[in-house]
């Protein structure tokens, strides 16, 4: 332990890598993190919230595989656990929604805003099991991406799904026939 804190990155004049927070990045995005409890009790972190946020902003940069982290940030498994837990309790979420409001006021906008565009893509995919489907529109196989977003280009949601979903709603009702068949008689 004392070996791998020692290889930790202590310059103050620099992030280490491009995709590490600035102190003013910081000073936005700890306050939105979950607080740790006191009263649950456990054992202090071994490891502060800036370098796992470091470390997970690092791996999304650069699509890189979770066990591929530099030996100077968090290990793989810290970071994505934290990253899961974070995913699951909505915490990525909120804290998305919170710049996004926050860009919007400093454009001199409501932070809600009162029209979006949705858009939908087809990407090829040949990984993914039931995920994979046929975008019989545009002759692909694989996933569709549907994103909302605001007039300014701001991210309100996005889903990912098999490309067999349709984006034109099914009709209510069975088509009638022009032609009605004659009684035999």
């Amino acid at each position: 332990m004392s070996q791998r804190r020692s290889r930790l990155c202590r310059c103050v004049c620099r992030p280490a890598y491009e995709s590490s927070l600035t102190d003013g990045q910081w000073a936005v995005i700890e306050p939105l993190l979950p607080q740790r409890d006191p009263r649950r009790g456990g054992r202090p972190l071994r490891y502060p919230r800036r370098l796992v946020i470091d470390t997970i902003l690092y791996m999304l940069r650069t699509g890189a595989a979770w066990r591929h982290v530099p030996h100077d940030l968090v290990p793989w498994d810290v970071a994505y656990r934290w990253f899961r837990c974070w995913s699951a309790d909505g915490t990525w979420d909120r804290v998305h929604d919170r710049l996004r409001d926050a860009v919007r006021v400093a454009e001199g906008r409501d932070p809600q805003p009162s029209a979006a565009v949705l858009d939908s893509q087809t990407a090829h995919s040949h990984q993914g099991g039931e995920a994979i489907g046929y975008d019989a529109g545009k002759r692909t196989r694989g996933r569709k991406r549907h994103v909302l977003v605001d007039t300014c280009g701001q991210l309100l949601q996005a889903v990912v799904h098999s490309a067999s979903i349709r984006n034109v709603p099914a009709p209510t009702r069975p088509h009638r026939s022009r032609h009605r068949r004659r009684r035999a008689g």
